[in-house]
Parts: structure tokens; C-alpha cells; sequence
């Protein structure tokens, strides 16, 4: 596609917004309304289709498809010429997500951030997807192609698209409305959820299912109470192969702390960088409460460095805990956490950047575009003491590694405070003071 040159951007309807995300697109040449009746008025009056775009400041592919589509002056004047253009944070604007999420999944199957839902003048979703490349690729259209058969069928096939919005209205109507009946609780529940989880567990890897990956961090809390409950074996082998292989992987922040959002493949290796406000604070409960039924000390460490991660970089100065990290830095993704032996070198020395290399798999060529992503390849303790490492040296290191990593150009943050994840790290915070005998835990707890 031919890009006419990009002028120096003005700023649309978004400059004065307060969220991070729709900040981000406030210099976008799209003409984009924040979710109100303006937008929806002029869809009214104007007989336009909406586009509504959801995402978050810490996603990736919201960030990547904003470079490839929305900041393109061409693609933006399709947009703005054939529909009433809609930016939704969707950590603002949780019903919203929901409901349009739910469309989307019944329309295509699937869902994701972005989320791009078209809608009727009078707010009906008729079509939607996730992410759409700026050409043909891998089987998706374009998204000037979408765009270009959206407002086309719009135009010619008017019918259609009221009679498709309509079956999506009814299908929401019908899920938002059911009711299950109640039922006695059955006495074999407990018996019956280990089942099902042992069905999907990945012997090797731990966790549930295929690639990509997610922590489950309900699941996991599950399996504790199952083994509280049962004490069958088969919850503890799950719950600690599980919590041992994310502790190892590069899911993990083996320098600051900290649980990315997932990963992409079955081993947890390659994550998607963002960091979560709700899933560290689900995570570092798993391992605190692990700690408490298992006494392993590995559980109780996790929990202390995902804790001091969010007070050093999730914590604002009135107490509050922010929303999320961003994956991208300088435009790339995991840039800020990735390494090479030569960057090892110049912090570490050649002599310990070799051992350090050695456990954390940082190897010529890496393992991520031409990068290393730190994990532990090997159980931990054994590995690290058959390169002649202790805890002790291995703390030492991770801080030089993390004052070095400190003087790069960090991820962008989210620094709204949604309370329901702020109640779910006060949580973790309280329980991790008592648990693991920090009283600066409960300080933080008390001061959000």
C-alpha cells in the first residue's frame, strides 16, 4: 500500500482523556471519539457504522496495530470517511470488553486484545475480530480490506447486516439472562474438578493445555484446596510441577521478579512481556499458600520477589498499585529484558558472565530474535551448585544484573488504579507479611 507522507500529528479527541491507553492514541491521524453518546449520536445522525477498537496500554499487538494501521494517514481517512471511530480501554471500561468480547467470540470463535467490533448506528455488534495485519498475511485480510467489506456490505446489504446484528443481540440477551438453576452441591466436586484438571495437565511442562500458556492461577488455587481437602497426590505433583517450571522459565522475571502475562509456547520460555497488577498478585498468593502446605523454601522466595517487585515498580507514592508494564520498549518487544553474552561481560566479568551464562541459558545467537530469555533450564538448587552457585551468590548477581538492566529505557506503565486489583495485591501483601515474617509487607498493605 502507497502511504501518502505523515504530517506532524494533531491531536484528535482523545488529548483529553486521562486513561494511559487512550492517550496513546491521541496523536493518531484516525479521528477517534472516546466511548459517549457524541460518538453515538453522530452514528445516529449520520446513519454510520461504529468501529469500536478495545485494548490496554500494556498490550503488545494493540501497540503493534496501532503502528501498522492507525497511524497510517491512508488507512485513516478510510476510517474516518466510512465510520464513527471508537477507542475503549477496556481496563476503564470492563462491561464494555465483556460484552463485545462475547460477540466477537460468537462470531468468529475467538477473541483478543485488540478487539475491533463493528456496530449499527444504534450500537448492535454485526462483525468483529481481533488483530488485522496492514496486508495480506498468514491467511488474514488486510484491514483496509475489512474495512473496505465491512462498510460495503453496510451500504449495499443493509438487510444482512440488521438481520445479523439481531441474532447477535438475542444470542447476548439469551447469556446475559440465563440463570443456572441451583442444584444440591454434589459431595464428589472436589473428585470431579481434579479430574478434569488432570485431563488437561502437561506432565512435563506443568500447567493446563497446549501453547500458549497461562499461569491459571484459579486452577492452581484449586489444586490447594483439593489437596487440603483430599490430600491426593496427583493435586500436589500438579500444583508443584507447575509452580517449579514457571519459576524456571522465562515467564518469570529471573532478574526483577514478577510474572509476565503468558507464554507462547508449552515450556514457558518465550512470554509475552507485559506484567498484570491481578495476575502477580493471584501468582504470589499460589506460591505463599504453597509455602504454607508444602514448606519449600523455592515457593516462599517467588512469592518474596514478585511482592518486592510490585513495591519497587508497581507502587505508587500514595500507596496505590498500578495497573501494568508494558511488553515494548524502543518499540520492541521484550527488549528491556532480554540479554547477550557480551552484555553479561560488561556487567559481570568474563569469568562469572560464563557460570551466569551457563544457568540462565544465555548463549550466542540466544533464544529469542537473536537474544536470551533468562531461564533455568534445570532444577535449581542441583544445577546451581554444580556450577558452584548458593543462593547467596545468585542474589548478588541478579542485583548487578538488575542495576544494569535499570539504566535502559524501561517499558511504558499504566499508573491507574483499578480497586479490584489493588484489593487482590493487598491481599497477597498481608498474607506474604505474616507468611513470610515481613512487617515492610504490611506496611504497603496498610498504606494502599
Amino acid at each position: 500500500m502507497l502511504h501518502p507522507e505523515r504530517e506532524h500529528p494533531v491531536p484528535n479527541r482523545l488529548a483529553n482523556e486521562t486513561s494511559p491507553y487512550l492517550l496513546q492514541h491521541k496523536d493518531n491521524p484516525v479521528d477517534w471519539y472516546p466511548w459517549g453518546e457524541e460518538a453515538l449520536g453522530r452514528a445516529r445522525g449520520e446513519d454510520k457504522p461504529l468501529l469500536v477498537s478495545i485494548g490496554y496500554s500494556a498490550c503488545h499487538w494493540c501497540h503493534v496495530m496501532e503502528h501498522e494501521s492507525f497511524e497510517d494517514p491512508a488507512v485513516a481517512a478510510l476510517m474516518n470517511d466510512r465510520f464513527v471511530n471508537v477507542k475503549v480501554d477496556r481496563e476503564e471500561r470492563p462491561d464494555l470488553d465483556s460484552i463485545y468480547m462475547s460477540a466477537v467470540q460468537a462470531m468468529s470463535g475467538q477473541g483478543g486484545w485488540p478487539l475491533n467490533v463493528f456496530l449499527t448506528p444504534d450500537g448492535v455488534p454485526f462483525y468483529g475480530g481481533t488483530y488485522f495485519p496492514p496486508d495480506d498475511r498468514m491467511g488474514m485480510p488486510s484491514w483496509a480490506k475489512v474495512l473496505e467489506a465491512v462498510s460495503g456490505t453496510f451500504s449495499t446489504r443493509r438487510e444482512d447486516v440488521e438481520e445479523s446484528a439481531g441474532r447477535i443481540r438475542d444470542y447476548l440477551n439469551r447469556a446475559n439472562g440465563a440463570t443456572p438453576k441451583p442444584s444440591p452441591l454434589r459431595t464428589d466436586i472436589f473428585g470431579q474438578a481434579l479430574a478434569a484438571l488432570h485431563q488437561s495437565f502437561d506432565d512435563r511442562n506443568g500447567g493446563f493445555g497446549e501453547a500458549p500458556k497461562f499461569p491459571q492461577a484459579s486452577a492452581l488455587l484449586a489444586l490447594l484446596r483439593i489437596w487440603g481437602r483430599l490430600g491426593d497426590p496427583r493435586a500436589r505433583t500438579m500444583l508443584e510441577t507447575t509452580l517449579d517450571r514457571m519459576a524456571r522459565g522465562g515467564i518469570y522475571d529471573q532478574v526483577g521478579g514478577g510474572f509476565h502475562r503468558y507464554a507462547v509456547d508449552e515450556i514457558w520460555l518465550v512470554p509475552h512481556f507485559e506484567k498484570m497488577l491481578y495476575d502477580n498478585a493471584q501468582l504470589a498468593l499460589v506460591y505463599l499458600e504453597a509455602y504454607q502446605a508444602f514448606g519449600d523454601p523455592r515457593w516462599a522466595r517467588i512469592a518474596g520477589e514478585t511482592l518486592d517487585y510490585v513495591v519497587r515498580e508497581m507502587t505508587g507514592p500514595d500507596g496505590r498499585f498500578y495497573a501494568t508494564q508494558d511488553a515494548d520498549s524502543e518499540g520492541e518487544e521484550g527488549k528491556f529484558y532480554v540479554w547477550t553474552p557480551e552484555a553479561m561481560v560488561e556487567v559481570l566479568g568474563e569469568e562469572r558472565a560464563t557460570v551466569i551464562g551457563a544457568y540462565y541459558g544465555v548463549r550466542p545467537g540466544g533464544n529469542f530474535e537473536g537474544h536470551s530469555i533468562l531461564n533455568v533450564a534445570r532444577e535449581g538448587d542441583t544445577f546451581a551448585a554444580s556450577l558452584g552457585l548458593d543462593q547467596a551468590a545468585i542474589d548478588e548477581v541478579r542485583q548487578l544484573l538488575y542495576e544494569a538492566r535499570s539504566r535502559r529505557v524501561w517499558p511504558g506503565r499504566d499508573d491507574k488504579a483499578i480497586a479490584a486489583w489493588n484489593g487482590m495485591m493487598l491481599r497477597a501483601f498481608a498474607l506474604g507479611s505474616r507468611v513470610l515474617g515481613r512487617p515492610d509487607f504490611r506496611q504497603v498493605a496498610e498504606r494502599n
